[in-house]
């Protein structure tokens, strides 16, 4: 069933737009100035919009986010949008995988499990996949750390962390953030917590720049195994996909000792490195055609809102236990082994957190 058209649809403005989407039961958008009338009428018509942006590629994580957007609103905006100013310089963008195909037909089902279930469940009605060109109209994006461009730094949050590798990263994330919110004009918009700097991130930008959309934090999602869902994990392969829990192994490790009454930094990351020191030491005794190598970035233990280093956790306030490791490519593959997308040659880099909650 098609469900394009719509009454307002009938401006030339969305003529173009319908055309793009007649296969849908949304409308794709390439452009800005259709989406914006489509949610101005939506707003006279006392509709409310739930945003979820992404970079496609999407898995589980995303659908549950689209998920809780559609239990709290009536209509479901997703972009679709591979951000270049978020990639540095050295940071492969091509590489980025890119799945419309399949991605339109998550949606599809999607808008099919909404429509059995009835009642007040919202529909996915827009999706914005715009192009640089769109999203970027004046100079082309830049990735260098002084390059010109018109760009939204949230400071001293960006540098650190994640920032303190890619330190063009969340200047990327802010910016295009503050650029989907004014065309989308969304009630609310949806973030997954693995990402939990990006959320930090966002919820200073809306704060401080007074963004009238309300920003909602959904769950981790995970694989049976613990492993943080990521659009990037499809490049790992079985070999470098079992080592890459390593990340997990090692947080929970933090969180044991937390959860057991620790409250030291040192207790609690001693935890964390005994793990990934231990499983890279089990790595490098193996030989290069067995073994899936790793570098860790960092692990952090961190207050919650200001993402500041803690020596000691407040018991009141909790914090934010979060790290990154890159799995770098693999030396020797086996014949007919399974490689991941890249046959094993891309370096992924796998991020994770955990919250600890305040206690009494």
């Amino acid at each position: 069933m098609f469900r394009c058209a719509r009454a307002f649809s009938t401006s030339p403005l969305f003529k173009y737009a319908a055309m793009t989407c007649r296969q849908y039961s949304f409308q794709v958008f390439r452009d800005v100035p259709p989406l914006r009338q489509m949610r101005r009428q939506l707003l006279l018509d006392r509709k409310t919009v739930g945003f979820v942006p992404t970079m496609g590629a999407l898995h589980e994580g995303h659908l549950s986010l689209i998920r809780q957007a559609a239990t709290e609103n009536t209509d479901v905006f997703v972009s679709i949008f591979v951000n270049p100013t978020q990639f540095g310089v050295n940071e492969d963008l091509s590489s980025y995988p890119r799945t419309w195909d399949s991605d339109v037909a998550k949606l599809e089902e999607l808008n099919d499990e909404f429509a059995r279930l009835g009642g007040d469940t919202g529909r996915i009605s827009a999706i914005l996949a715009p192009t640089p060109k769109v999203m970027y109209p004046t100079l082309p994006p830049s990735s260098e750390v002084d390059g010109d461009g018109s760009f939204v730094t949230i400071t001293p949050l960006s540098r650190k962390l994640e920032g303190a590798s890619r330190p063009v990263f969340f200047r990327g994330v802010a910016t295009v953030c503050m650029k989907l919110f004014n065309i989308v004009q969304a009630d609310r918009a949806y973030f997954g917590q693995k990402d939990v700097q990006q959320t930090v991130v966002i919820k200073r930008l809306v704060q401080d720049f007074y963004i009238n959309t309300d920003i909602v934090i959904g769950d981790t999602v995970r694989e049976h195994d613990g492993l943080a869902m990521s659009s990037r994990n499809v490049y790992l392969g079985a070999r470098r996909r079992a080592v890459g829990l390593v990340i997990y192994d090692a947080l929970k490790a933090a969180e044991n000792a937390y959860n057991s009454g620790k409250l030291a930094r040192s207790e609690i990351l001693d935890a964390a490195n005994g793990v990934a020191s231990r499983v890279l030491s089990e790595q490098q005794a193996l030989s290069p055609s067995e073994r899936a190598l790793y570098e860790v970035d960092y692990i952090s233990l961190a207050d919650p809102d200001t993402l500041d280093e803690v020596e000691t956790i407040d018991p009141s306030k909790g914090a934010i236990i979060s790290g990154a490791v890159k799995m770098v490519p693999l030396e020797e593959s086996k014949p007919g082994e399974d490689c991941g997308l890249g046959d094993g040659k891309v370096p992924v880099r796998l991020i994770d957190n955990l919250i600890f909650k305040p206690r009494p």
